[in-house]
Protein backbone atom coordinates (compact mmCIF):
# COMPACT_ATOMS: atom_id res chain seq x y z
CA UNK A 1 0.00 0.00 0.00
CA UNK A 2 1.19 3.43 -0.77
CA UNK A 3 1.01 6.38 1.57
CA UNK A 4 -1.95 8.04 -0.18
CA UNK A 5 -4.12 4.89 0.02
CA UNK A 6 -3.29 4.48 3.71
CA UNK A 7 -4.28 8.11 4.32
CA UNK A 8 -7.64 7.63 2.58
CA UNK A 9 -8.36 4.43 4.52
CA UNK A 10 -7.45 6.16 7.74
CA UNK A 11 -9.77 9.10 6.96
CA UNK A 12 -12.57 6.64 6.17
CA UNK A 13 -11.96 4.82 9.46
CA UNK A 14 -11.99 8.09 11.42
CA UNK A 15 -15.28 9.10 9.75
CA UNK A 16 -16.84 5.77 10.71
CA UNK A 17 -15.91 5.88 14.39
CA UNK A 18 -16.39 9.62 14.98
CA UNK A 19 -19.78 10.20 16.59
CA UNK A 20 -22.03 12.56 14.71
CA UNK A 21 -23.57 15.43 16.63
CA UNK A 22 -26.86 17.12 15.91
CA UNK A 23 -26.56 20.72 17.11
CA UNK A 24 -30.31 21.25 17.41
CA UNK A 25 -30.86 18.14 19.52
CA UNK A 26 -27.83 18.92 21.71
CA UNK A 27 -29.12 22.45 22.30
CA UNK A 28 -32.58 21.13 23.18
CA UNK A 29 -31.09 18.61 25.63
CA UNK A 30 -28.95 21.34 27.25
CA UNK A 31 -31.97 23.65 27.50
CA UNK A 32 -34.10 20.88 29.01
CA UNK A 33 -31.43 19.81 31.52
CA UNK A 34 -30.52 23.33 32.62
CA UNK A 35 -34.19 24.26 32.78
CA UNK A 36 -35.02 21.27 34.97
CA UNK A 37 -32.14 22.07 37.32
CA UNK A 38 -33.27 25.69 37.57
CA UNK A 39 -36.89 24.60 38.02
CA UNK A 40 -35.79 22.32 40.87
CA UNK A 41 -33.94 25.28 42.39
CA UNK A 42 -37.07 27.40 42.21
CA UNK A 43 -39.05 24.59 43.82
CA UNK A 44 -36.48 24.33 46.63
CA UNK A 45 -36.61 28.11 47.13
CA UNK A 46 -40.40 28.01 47.27
CA UNK A 47 -40.22 25.15 49.79
CA UNK A 48 -37.99 27.18 52.10
CA UNK A 49 -40.25 30.22 51.68
CA UNK A 50 -43.23 28.05 52.59
CA UNK A 51 -41.33 26.82 55.66
CA UNK A 52 -41.03 30.43 56.88
CA UNK A 53 -37.64 31.63 55.61
CA UNK A 54 -37.34 35.11 54.17
CA UNK A 55 -36.33 35.40 50.52
CA UNK A 56 -32.59 35.87 51.14
CA UNK A 57 -32.44 32.88 53.49
CA UNK A 58 -34.46 30.74 51.08
CA UNK A 59 -32.05 31.55 48.25
CA UNK A 60 -29.03 30.68 50.40
CA UNK A 61 -30.58 27.38 51.49
CA UNK A 62 -31.50 26.65 47.88
CA UNK A 63 -27.85 27.04 46.82
CA UNK A 64 -26.64 24.87 49.69
CA UNK A 65 -29.24 22.20 48.89
CA UNK A 66 -28.41 22.18 45.17
CA UNK A 67 -24.69 21.84 45.92
CA UNK A 68 -25.39 19.00 48.34
CA UNK A 69 -27.60 17.17 45.83
CA UNK A 70 -25.01 17.66 43.09
CA UNK A 71 -22.18 16.27 45.20
CA UNK A 72 -24.36 13.37 46.31
CA UNK A 73 -25.31 12.56 42.70
CA UNK A 74 -21.64 12.84 41.69
CA UNK A 75 -20.66 10.39 44.42
CA UNK A 76 -23.38 7.98 43.28
CA UNK A 77 -22.13 8.32 39.66
CA UNK A 78 -25.47 9.76 38.51
CA UNK A 79 -24.41 13.34 37.75
CA UNK A 80 -21.94 12.28 35.03
CA UNK A 81 -24.85 10.57 33.25
CA UNK A 82 -26.91 13.75 33.54
CA UNK A 83 -23.91 15.65 32.13
CA UNK A 84 -23.53 13.21 29.26
CA UNK A 85 -27.18 13.71 28.33
CA UNK A 86 -27.52 17.44 28.99
CA UNK A 87 -24.07 18.71 28.07
CA UNK A 88 -23.63 22.39 28.93
CA UNK A 89 -27.09 22.44 30.51
CA UNK A 90 -25.69 20.48 33.44
CA UNK A 91 -22.46 22.47 33.67
CA UNK A 92 -23.72 26.04 33.79
CA UNK A 93 -25.78 26.06 37.03
CA UNK A 94 -24.25 25.90 40.51
CA UNK A 95 -24.65 22.13 40.38
CA UNK A 96 -22.09 21.89 37.58
CA UNK A 97 -19.55 23.78 39.66
CA UNK A 98 -20.18 21.49 42.65
CA UNK A 99 -19.75 18.49 40.36
CA UNK A 100 -16.46 19.86 39.03
CA UNK A 101 -15.12 20.15 42.58
CA UNK A 102 -16.38 16.78 43.80
CA UNK A 103 -15.50 14.63 40.78
CA UNK A 104 -11.69 14.99 40.96
CA UNK A 105 -11.77 14.44 44.73
CA UNK A 106 -13.70 11.21 44.27
CA UNK A 107 -11.53 10.09 41.36
CA UNK A 108 -8.24 10.55 43.22
CA UNK A 109 -9.31 9.42 46.72
CA UNK A 110 -7.17 6.26 46.33
CA UNK A 111 -4.05 8.46 46.37
CA UNK A 112 -4.79 9.52 49.94
CA UNK A 113 -6.24 12.45 51.83
CA UNK A 114 -3.51 14.98 51.04
CA UNK A 115 -2.09 14.05 47.63
CA UNK A 116 -5.35 12.63 46.29
CA UNK A 117 -8.33 14.56 47.57
CA UNK A 118 -6.48 17.62 48.89
CA UNK A 119 -4.51 18.31 45.71
CA UNK A 120 -7.01 17.26 43.06
CA UNK A 121 -10.16 18.84 44.51
CA UNK A 122 -9.20 22.26 43.13
CA UNK A 123 -8.02 21.07 39.71
CA UNK A 124 -10.98 22.67 37.97
CA UNK A 125 -12.42 24.85 40.70
CA UNK A 126 -9.13 26.53 41.64
CA UNK A 127 -8.79 28.67 38.51
CA UNK A 128 -12.47 29.60 38.70
CA UNK A 129 -12.15 30.71 42.32
CA UNK A 130 -8.92 32.57 41.60
CA UNK A 131 -10.42 34.38 38.59
CA UNK A 132 -13.54 35.27 40.60
CA UNK A 133 -11.54 36.75 43.47
CA UNK A 134 -9.15 38.60 41.17
CA UNK A 135 -11.88 40.07 38.96
CA UNK A 136 -13.99 41.15 41.96
CA UNK A 137 -10.93 42.81 43.48
CA UNK A 138 -10.20 44.69 40.22
CA UNK A 139 -13.82 45.76 39.83
CA UNK A 140 -13.84 46.93 43.46
CA UNK A 141 -10.81 49.14 42.81
CA UNK A 142 -12.44 50.57 39.66
CA UNK A 143 -15.64 51.27 41.61
CA UNK A 144 -13.65 52.92 44.41
CA UNK A 145 -11.84 55.17 41.95
CA UNK A 146 -15.09 56.08 40.16
CA UNK A 147 -16.67 56.86 43.52
CA UNK A 148 -13.70 59.05 44.53
CA UNK A 149 -13.94 61.17 41.36
CA UNK A 150 -17.72 61.42 41.70
CA UNK A 151 -18.79 59.35 38.70
CA UNK A 152 -20.39 56.55 40.75
CA UNK A 153 -22.53 57.03 43.82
Amino acid sequence: MNKQTEQKEYEKYVKEITPSHNLGINMAKAFLTGGLICMAGQGITNLFLWMGSDLDEARIWCSVTLVFISVLLTGLNIYPKIGKFGGAGSLVPITGFANSVAAPAIEYKAEGQVFGIGCKIFTIAGPVILYGILSSWCLGIIYYILKMIGVAS
